[in-house]
């Protein structure tokens, strides 16, 4: 199916964490007659395929005979900034039973408070001798974190968030001791003593959905960066596999703290996979090394909108707008791994693709963020454009983007896809 506003806001609800992301994109994967392999067993040589990887995914479509054809390559990442349940989560302050949560990524803060917030993720639970992983998820509010009423902030101005003592959330009240752990694991249909590690999340229950005059922006929680995974699966979906590029996505977890996991952006994860792709096709480690420099990746982030109330917080000259566009990031210090070579190859995509392109530079004396871009591309050696769709309030727990550009950067990237 194309992509659609509706269809992002579907997805988005679907995927509280990671691992619900890769679950959302592998059932539609399945259904599109592509079939999961796991990574200690032998691969074929051609066809649709895709593994997952803990709370990462990867998929290509490889034809006959494609040895050695590039790769084109959307990347994105799965993992959004939110609250995380800590180890020993459970506390009894003051007359209330709390549970110790923490900050995962940059968090905005102040935006997670006095919101009903659920629960998701994975437990990794004993099975006789061995381990099994399951997903959990709770839409039930049971979480709450309070903000301090003004009447006891000082001078009436707020308080300075502490990570460490004000974020934990309130789930009950009394004297009588519960265990979290044990109701999650309860609600996931395990006992809770059989559960030996966890990766468990806090998540806004406010459904994403459609607002703004005449519909024209989505209201969601974890756009950045599920807008992306979306349209660049439907992209990848669209593409095809071509005759003249091997279509691969590539979604990461872990770009919010850095990617430095055995499943993140700076892993061996891609590199991998494309070598057995190769491999598996009949090549030679040769064709392996001689297709990277002819391959391409498109790092796939959320940009920044120009902000109405903050005007002069971006670049002048450089007004990126919502419902107007991909958005090409280019930062000469890298932070971006856009160069000339590759801004052209996006540009190229976007008028094949009929869209209208943008193009942002972050203000100098600021500094600015990054992406999966320039470590991709270093780990790899493959040139890479950093590209996006335009947003507002990113990192907070409900973010907003254009309704119309959920199609118009899917249609890029599948023109990306499908070079020539």
């Amino acid at each position: 199916m194309p992509a659609s506003p509706q269809g992002l806001c579907e997805f988005i609800d679907a995927s509280p964490s990671p691992f619900h992301v890769c679950r959302t994109a592998a059932e539609r994967l399945l259904a599109a007659g592509f079939t999961e392999l796991s990574e200690s067993d032998p691969w074929p040589g051609a066809g649709d395929h895709f593994a997952v990887r803990a709370g990462s995914l990867i998929a290509w479509r490889s034809p006959d005979g494609s040895r050695a054809l590039p790769f084109r390559i959307v990347g994105a990442h799965t993992d959004s900034p939110n609250l995380r349940v800590k180890q020993h989560p459970d506390r009894f302050v003051s007359g209330w039973q709390v549970v110790a949560l923490q900050p995962y990524g940059g968090a905005w803060l102040n935006s997670w408070l006095d919101r009903d917030l659920g629960i998701s993720g994975r437990l990794s639970v004993r099975d006789g001798n061995s381990i099994r992983h399951t997903l959990v998820r709770v839409d039930d509010p049971i979480l709450r974190v309070p903000q301090l009423a003004i009447h006891l902030s000082e001078d009436r101005k707020g308080v300075e968030l502490n990570p460490q003592r004000h974020v934990n959330a309130v789930w009950g009240t009394g004297t009588g001791a519960r265990s979290f752990l044990d109701f999650v694991a309860g609600r996931a249909g395990v006992a809770g003593d059989d559960v030996l590690g966890f990766d468990l999340m806090t998540h806004d229950l406010t459904p994403s959905r459609l607002a703004g005059v005449d519909d024209n922006l989505v209201s969601a929680p974890r756009l950045d960066n599920q807008a992306t995974c979306y349209a660049g699966l439907e992209a990848f979906l669209s593409a095809g596999a071509g005759a003249d590029a091997v279509p691969v996505l590539v979604l990461f977890d872990h770009e919010e703290v850095g990617s430095q996991s055995d499943h993140g952006a700076q892993s061996e994860l891609l590199l991998t996979v494309l070598e057995r792709i190769t491999l598996a096709a009949g090549g030679s480690r040769e064709d392996f090394l001689r297709r990277l420099p002819a391959s391409m990746v498109a790092s796939g982030d959320m940009a920044h909108a120009t902000h109405p109330n903050y005007p002069d917080r971006h670049e002048p000259g450089h007004l990126i707008e919502v419902n107007a566009g991909p958005v090409l990031k280019v930062q000469p210090n890298l932070r971006y791994a856009t160069d000339g070579r590759t801004a052209a190859a996006f540009a190229l995509a976007c008028a094949q693709a009929g869209v209208n392109l943008q193009r942002y530079e972050h203000r100098a004396d600021l500094p600015c963020g990054s992406t999966i871009g320039p470590m991709t591309a270093a780990n790899t050696g493959i040139p890479t454009v950093d590209v996006g769709a335009a947003q507002l309030a990113m990192h907070s727990a409900r973010e907003v983007m254009g309704a119309a550009d959920v199609v118009d950067y899917s249609a890029a990237l599948a023109a990306f896809l499908s070079p020539g």
